[in-house]
């Protein structure tokens, strides 16, 4: 893609470009592989070395609407630094300042430095560093590395898997609604008329969190409870947090800024960094809330590294409890990316028979896979069809509880 993008602290070029993409898909962003190729091919045909041409060359290709561009400019902000976006409308009377990425190899003279371009850190830079902080584990970030992981948590967003409801709208496409026909014939005297179809609506399941503030887990608390809070903010999601309690706090994490929410988040949860209860805590989770339809149809997600200090059997029967309510139970642990890792721990080699998918939670690239997992393994997944739309299909464990 030419020298000015070669390589930066040790990460290709595509690297970085295609980390950024990857993190517009967190965020919400419908950026599938085909705009990701475009837009590597956009920035190689202008000046890979210019902000505002990686800006507006990503902007082009990988927003599919209105929707997407506020997310676009959050995302781009974060992963290119916090000064990165450039004026939409740029004076007509002379180009805009542009900060360079990295000085392009020429045979010609060196640049004067400074010549019509401000001082400030080179972008690829940045997004370098950006694309390594995916990979670390979050016990292992500065200061400053966690304020830039902040702030690319806050661009996240969390829809469960959409699935068809049995509600249906008028639509182009789809069965006859034959109230409509009719009514439409009567309408018209018993002239003629175009048939009236119905579909049914798509809307994406509920997710719950259940996110573990025990002592052993207290390293990756702040970090995925901003990732909670964010998956709050996108939709249909129910937080509590376990621990010697079990705590509602979707609440406390609705708030717009992520720092209040979690001030809210440590006045409200009386047990931070204390023992671990899980099969208690689980049960009274599905006998206050999960029962009653929280969990019915829903995406449960436990965040824990499982350790037990109660009964791993009363865990073990739990989690089979909530399998069958659940539609999915997707297990993370922040531990399984250490080197050697086995779930020997009771409390997790109990649990394991009943989860549907065992993802890591460490670092932001895991957070990234298990938000993918959350909405069906791949970007952009179509919905579920209904009992009985095709044949062979798995019926579904249980109706939406909402």
């Amino acid at each position: 893609m030419g020298a000015a993008l070669s390589r930066t602290a040790g990460v290709p070029a595509d690297a970085v470009l295609l980390g950024f993409v990857r993190a517009l898909r967190a965020a919400g962003v419908d950026a599938s592989a085909e705009r990701g190729y475009a837009f590597v091919r956009a920035v190689a045909a202008l000046r890979p070395g210019m902000r505002s041409d990686v800006y507006w060359a990503g902007r082009a290709t990988l927003c599919g609407g209105r929707d997407d561009l506020e997310r676009y400019d959050r995302v781009f902000a974060a992963y290119f630094g916090p000064s990165a976006a450039p004026a939409r409308q740029p004076p007509r009377t002379a180009p805009p300042p542009r900060l360079r990425l990295v000085a392009r190899e020429t045979a010609s003279a060196p640049r004067t430095p400074g010549a019509g371009e401000p001082p400030g850190p080179p972008t690829a830079v940045l997004a370098s560093s950006a694309e390594v902080l995916r990979q670390r584990d979050v016990t292992e970030l500065d200061p400053a590395e966690r304020a830039q992981l902040r702030r690319l948590l806050a661009a996240f967003t969390l829809e469960g898997r959409t699935r068809r409801s049995a509600r249906r709208r008028p639509a182009r496409r789809g069965k006859v609604d034959p109230r409509r026909t009719v009514r439409e014939l009567l309408r018209r005297g018993g002239e003629p008329a175009l048939l009236r179809r119905h579909a049914r609506v798509a809307r994406p399941r509920r997710v719950v969190l259940l996110v573990d503030v025990s002592g052993s887990m207290g390293p990756y608390a702040d970090a995925l409870l901003r990732f909670a809070h964010a998956a709050v903010r996108a939709g249909r999601t129910e937080v509590f947090t376990v621990g010697t309690r079990l705590t509602r706090v979707t609440r406390e994490l609705s708030h717009r800024d992520p720092d209040l929410a979690m001030a809210e988040v440590a006045a409200a949860v009386p047990d931070w960094r204390g023992g671990t209860r899980l099969g208690e805590l689980l049960r009274e989770f599905l006998d206050r809330w999960g029962q009653r339809g929280m969990a019915r149809g829903a995406i449960v997600v436990l965040l824990s590294d499982g350790w037990e200090r109660g009964d791993p059997q009363l865990l073990g029967a739990q989690m089979r409890r909530l399998h069958g309510l659940a539609h999915q139970v997707v297990w993370a642990n922040p531990r399984m990316a250490r080197p050697g890792y086995a779930p020997l721990a009771a409390g997790m080699a109990a649990a394991l028979p009943s989860v549907d998918a065992f993802v890591a939670g460490h670092s932001l690239a895991a957070l990234e896979r298990l938000a993918a997992v959350v909405r069906g393994a791949r970007t952009g997944a179509a919905p579920e069809p209904g009992p009985g739309d095709r044949p062979g299909t798995r019926p579904e464990k249980g109706a939406d509880g909402a």
